[in-house]
């Protein structure tokens, strides 16, 4: 993930994030990709020294309110694993449809 559409001028604040599915493909209707979540965030709070006051997860996106030290770079690592790690899980569940639909939008992008 090598941009970022966040800007933060004030690193060490509180902020509100929106993280989106590309297309707005209905992921986390499944418990396992939503754990993969869940996971992400608790390892960040334990780990990373990310806060976070209140996030909620909806079918295709997810909120939070959080504050780290360095919150870009931090944002931008919990995308990248979760992804890798949703693309992991959705193969394992056999999920094709949905992965179909993420391949596509992918080669579209390019």
């Amino acid at each position: 993930m090598g941009r970022s559409r966040y800007i933060i001028h004030e690193h060490q604040a509180p902020h509100f994030l929106t993280c989106t599915i590309n297309n707005w493909i209905a992921i986390f209707t499944r418990p396992a990709t939503v754990q993969v979540i869940l996971d992400a965030l608790a390892y960040r709070q334990e780990q990373r020294n990310l806060k976070i006051y209140a996030f909620v997860i909806l079918e295709n996106h997810l909120h939070l309110i959080a504050q780290s030290p360095d919150l870009p770079a931090e944002i931008s690592s919990f995308k990248s694993w979760t992804a890798k790690r949703l693309l992991e899980v959705l193969h394992e569940q056999r999920a094709d449809r949905i992965l179909k639909q993420l391949a596509f939008i992918k080669r579209r992008i390019k």
